[in-house]
């Protein structure tokens, strides 16, 4: 096992909403509940990065694919911001490849089990695997669902995830979720109610 030396590396920490894309060595951390966070990078080209997201409507139809729901516009929103730079700054579409990972229930269901709707996590989950799927990017790996927070720290130089897990949610986690999606949630009602002007 390689052991990694992040002492001199800059740290780089996202939260829910940002992203941050590179092609210099850096570590890249963020804290995942509910939220995703897809880290993709181009081997060859030496890009890579990072994104965090949590898919805001209220209702996911489980007969719908993800991508294409109202659901889907935030990850979709997020993975092209990051898509974006990555070309950018010189990652070939071809090389890419991706590593996955969040997606927790810490987050109370919002309607029962039985209904035809889901919880966040695992919208999340469906989202970013349809995502890469539609979009050809291999998935190498992934850590995905269960009840657990995690801290994912993903190193540039050799493109290395390392996820500690969280022995139980805490509150303020939850409490910290819970606020980024009422505000994403008001945020998009009040988009809803906008003119755009072509």
């Amino acid at each position: 096992m390689k052991i990694v030396n992040w002492k001199n590396c800059k740290r780089i920490t996202i939260s829910p909403g940002e992203y941050y894309v590179s092609n210099e060595e850096v570590l890249i951390t963020t804290l995942l509940g509910s939220c995703v966070s897809a880290c993709l990078y181009d081997p060859y080209n030496k890009i890579s990065g990072m994104n965090h997201f949590l898919l805001s409507s209220r209702r996911y139809s489980r007969d719908m694919p993800v991508c294409i729901t109202e659901a889907g516009r935030y990850g979709v929103h997020s993975m092209e911001l990051l898509l974006n730079e990555m070309w950018k700054q010189g990652a070939e579409r071809g090389n890419l490849k991706a590593k996955v990972f969040g997606g927790g229930s810490v987050l109370k269901t919002i309607d029962s089990p039985a209904s035809n709707y889901f919880a966040v996590g695992e919208v999340n989950i469906r989202f970013i695997r349809e995502f890469l799927q539609n979009e050809n990017i291999p998935l190498i790996s992934s850590d995905l669902g269960g009840t657990a927070g995690r801290v994912i720290y993903f190193y540039s130089g050799d493109f290395s995830v390392h996820v500690k897990t969280m022995a139980k949610t805490g509150g303020s986690l939850v409490k910290r979720e819970e606020q980024y999606w009422k505000k994403s949630i008001k945020k998009q009602e009040e988009a809803e109610t906008r003119i755009d002007l072509w």
